[in-house]
């Protein structure tokens, strides 16, 4: 699109999570007219720690951001996966992108912090939950709680695995439990039992349960979070410290002493959903980006960094083509293939045995003779 049209371009974005804020700073940068609309009335992110990978971070290099975000994140150079009492399965450097090697593992509140910081004053609003949706082909009308109105040439939903602009004009399938559930808290690096001495990311697999530990040394902390499996699909479980010991039996002493010594009010228990590949992410004036597009299962580590790149895509499709229409368009063809492929890899399981189709060729020689 010609730079007057994009100046004359008003766009509203619904949500101010990871996709939201990273396609505010992407979208004004081209210098379209950006106001951000999130429902709650303070940004809080809860959880723990995720890692952005070089792709991601060159991107942050592109908007002028690098060091904003690398100020409150710890550069990793490798991730390890390995049996649940600390076995060799694969140990892989992160992929590089343009002269970037470094995966940068950073807390989620701080990375929503820093991407919210580098957004103008006044354009994200808060406490604006959205009731309904109105495509008028050439623009759309937002409604919220309360009765406000927004009107815009172009809404970016990136509101979530829960979308309301996703429900209303893409596709009314819900959420799909995976069977799991994920428990993630931040301790401090001393509370670690010595397994922690570098910055880099190592998994821990057996019996269908996962145990992650994230240095985030720029905290002098570490997430540590397990997922394991869990038939209960109430989105917010009770779950007391005994089921989580159950689900690490077996694993390292010092893993079990970890959970052992978790305090159970710094827990985020959450069951995992994703949703199934949404058919069209477009319309003329409305588009769908991260989670309410393709939420996924976090057993690639890819759902901040599609939101990402999908901001980023955005923004390089609408600077290409010659209409908004042709540039929503561009877009979803550049992203859809992509993401339909990681939805369907991070929905793969993580026994030991499907590593070798998750990473290829990664087992080490030894491990696989052992288990033949």
């Amino acid at each position: 699109m010609q730079s007057s049209d994009l100046k004359d371009l008003k766009i509203a974005i619904v949500g101010a999570g990871y996709g939201g804020a990273a396609a505010a700073k992407a979208l004004s940068l081209l210098g379209a007219d950006v106001t951000v609309y999130e429902q709650a009335s303070l940004t809080r992110e809860v959880g723990a720690g995720i890692g952005l990978r070089p792709v991601t971070m060159n991107r942050f290099r592109e908007w002028g951001i690098f060091d904003a975000i690398a100020r409150v994140s710890s550069p990793s150079e490798y991730f390890e996966i390995l049996t649940a009492t600390g076995g060799p399965i694969m140990k892989e450097a992160w992929p590089a992108d343009a002269g970037q090697t470094h995966t940068h593992l950073i807390h989620r509140g701080d990375f929503i912090e820093a991407l919210l910081g580098v957004l103008p004053e006044g354009m994200v609003r808060l406490g604006h939950r959205l009731e309904t949706i109105e495509d008028k082909g050439d623009r759309s009308v937002l409604t919220f709680a309360g009765g406000t109105t927004a009107e815009a040439d172009l809404v970016v939903g990136a509101d979530g695995i829960k979308s309301v602009v996703r429900r209303q004009l893409f596709s009314d399938k819900g959420p799909v439990f995976s069977g799991e559930h994920a428990y993630r808290a931040v301790i401090s690096v001393d509370d670690a039992h010595g397994l922690v001495t570098d910055d880099n990311l190592r998994m821990y697999i057996g019996r269908g349960t996962k145990v992650y530990l994230l240095p985030l040394r720029h905290r002098g902390q570490v997430s540590f979070d397990i997922t394991a499996l869990c038939p209960d699909g109430t989105w917010t479980p009770q779950v007391t410290k005994e089921d989580l010991l159950r689900t690490v039996e077996g694993f390292d002493e010092r893993l079990v002493a970890i959970t052992r010594g978790l305090d159970m009010d710094t827990v985020n228990i959450r069951a995992v959903y994703d949703i199934d590949p949404v058919d069209t992410w477009h319309s003329a004036s409305v588009v769908l980006v991260g989670d309410a597009a393709h939420s996924m299962l976090h057993h690639q580590g890819q759902g901040a960094n599609s939101a990402i790149e999908d901001a980023g895509a955005l923004a390089d499709a609408l600077r290409r083509a010659d209409s908004l229409k042709q540039g929503l368009a561009l877009f979803q063809a550049t992203r859809k293939p992509v993401t339909d492929e990681l939805q369907a890899i991070s929905r793969q399981g993580w026994t030991e045995d499907e590593i070798n189709d998750v990473f290829p060729g990664q087992k080490p020689a030894a491990a696989a003779t052992k288990e033949r």
